[in-house]
């Protein structure tokens, strides 16, 4: 492991104390996550972009058209 030094503002500090607290944690490991999940959804996102630049179309519809033609069940269904 490593070791950074990070200045915060005071109400972030504060903040992060009361919920590691909470959390019945420490603030390294709050911190430690949240960064972890930041990292993560940022990386998720170039990897589905990258993904969607390599798809193609015709191969999208022709997955699409093995799908049944059937009506979803009513636990399924989306009413709006």
């Amino acid at each position: 492991m490593t070791a950074i030094s990070l200045r915060l503002p005071r109400s972030l500090h504060d903040a992060a104390r009361r919920l590691a607290q909470h959390e019945g944690t420490s603030i390294n490991q709050l911190v430690t996550l949240a960064l972890a999940e930041k990292i993560s959804a940022l990386e998720t996102s170039d990897y589905l972009a990258g993904r969607a630049q390599r798809g193609k179309r015709k191969k999208f519809r022709r997955a699409l058209g093995k799908i049944p033609a059937i009506r979803p069940r009513r636990e399924d269904r989306i009413e709006g």
